[in-house]
């Protein structure tokens, strides 16, 4: 294989991608940086469009999530394309697609048809809503999945109306628990000897993410209404305004609301009434969030967020994008690591956020151009240069 290795944790690992847009992408990004030889399958060019909604090729977001991957171009409307894509499987460890769940079906491409000719094969499927049941047709879109899964009806300020959150937060766990689903998958096969077909929809994932919220509900009846920068249990939690700007405070329970009131010299709150418990904090919430605020607003952010840590109350300050890839806490950790383009040059882009000791994550390749390695993962398959150059000409590949 020409490309550098990204990890040893999972080198030996092949997968097949077969996904577009953003979940399918994000699940084998997770897979691409550790390590595995992921081989991006892609239509020849001119007979679809590509990935719109990744936005263009040397765009930030597809440069973002396609790294560490090989491509090939492959027309999977064509039986030929199909037979090629079955000789891939036969040596694959994993196929990973988030086709609407009829696509599959359609190309002959499906878990069954496959595990038919690999019986090993871990065959992993992203959709909307699900492989079955009464919206699996509907095609599947991030905010329609955080309207759906309730998140939209907890974000933003009481009464502004539903909010969706800034980033496409289904979209993205649902690759992430796609790739856990994977991985579950192959430690299951050291014991089995077998793969299986692994599922999860963007709506899974986001009601799975609105844990104690949907606890609140399931457990207690009560249904969470928005609660803005408030957090809804956790009081007094939350944005506060400053000389400078506005900071987040976190405290909770008794022994942080005591350190919490020395550090703003205000003890007097820890006997008032109204503020002595949680629940009387929760009751008179407004009252103290003002109280705070005229506090807080006597000095300037980076003060508070100093004296306030030392004190041993959590305390940040609110960055935009600029200010978090400048702080130093995160640049000690590399959440953001280069690589070259041969396009863009050197680029920066958002690194693994987990640690091995021995065998960490790197961006050792940028996105491979459309098809740039075809000729090299047939010959893999036993294609010679003129059976590659053939295939070309009818647009097989």
């Amino acid at each position: 294989m020409s490309l550098p290795l990204a990890s040893e944790a999972l080198a030996g690992l092949r997968v097949l991608d077969l996904t577009r847009v953003r979940s399918g992408p994000t699940c084998v990004r997770q897979l691409a940086d550790w390590g595995a030889d992921v081989i991006k399958i892609e239509m020849p060019e001119g007979l679809e469009a590509g990935d719109q909604l990744g936005g263009p090729r040397h765009g930030p977001d597809f440069q973002n999530l396609h790294r560490n991957k090989r491509s090939i171009t492959l027309n999977l409307k064509a039986p030929e394309g199909v037979a090629i894509l079955k000789r891939l499987v036969e040596r694959a460890d994993v196929l990973v697609e988030n086709f609407r769940p009829d696509v599959k079906f359609r190309l002959g491409i499906d878990y069954a048809s496959l595990a038919a000719i690999n019986p090993c094969l871990i065959y992993a499927s992203i959709s909307g809503f699900g492989q079955d049941g009464p919206y699996a047709e509907r095609p599947g879109f991030d905010q329609i999945a955080q309207g759906m899964g309730g998140l939209m009806s907890i974000t933003g300020l009481p009464g502004q109306g539903p909010v969706r959150a800034g980033i496409p937060i289904a979209d993205l766990c649902a690759g992430i628990f796609c790739a856990q689903g994977i991985l579950l998958a192959l430690i299951e096969r050291q014991r089995s000897g077998k793969g299986q077909w692994v599922q999860t929809s963007l709506l899974q994932a986001q009601v799975f993410m609105l844990d104690f919220q949907a606890a609140r509900f399931l457990v207690d009846g009560e249904v969470p209404k928005q609660a803005g920068n408030n957090h809804p249990t956790s009081i007094p939690t939350g944005v506060y305004p400053t000389a400078d700007g506005h900071i987040n405070v976190a405290v909770a329970g008794g022994k942080i609301w005591e350190r919490f009131c020395k550090a703003l010299g205000r003890e007097d709150w820890i006997t008032t009434p109204a503020y002595a418990t949680a629940a009387e904090r929760s009751r008179n919430r407004d009252a103290l969030n003002a109280e705070i605020g005229a506090v807080l607003k006597t000095n300037t952010s980076a003060h508070w967020v100093a004296a306030l840590n030392e004190a041993g109350v959590p305390a940040g300050p609110i960055y935009n994008i600029a200010e978090v890839f400048a702080d130093p806490q995160v640049k000690h950790l590399g959440l953001a690591a280069p690589v070259t383009s041969p396009v863009r040059g050197k680029i920066n882009l958002v690194a693994q956020p987990i640690l091995l000791s021995r065998t960490p994550s790197r961006l050792a390749a940028p996105p491979p151009e459309l098809g740039e390695h075809t000729e090299e993962v047939l010959a893999e398959l036993g294609y010679d240069a003129g059976a590659v150059a053939d295939l070309r000409s009818r647009q097989i590949v």
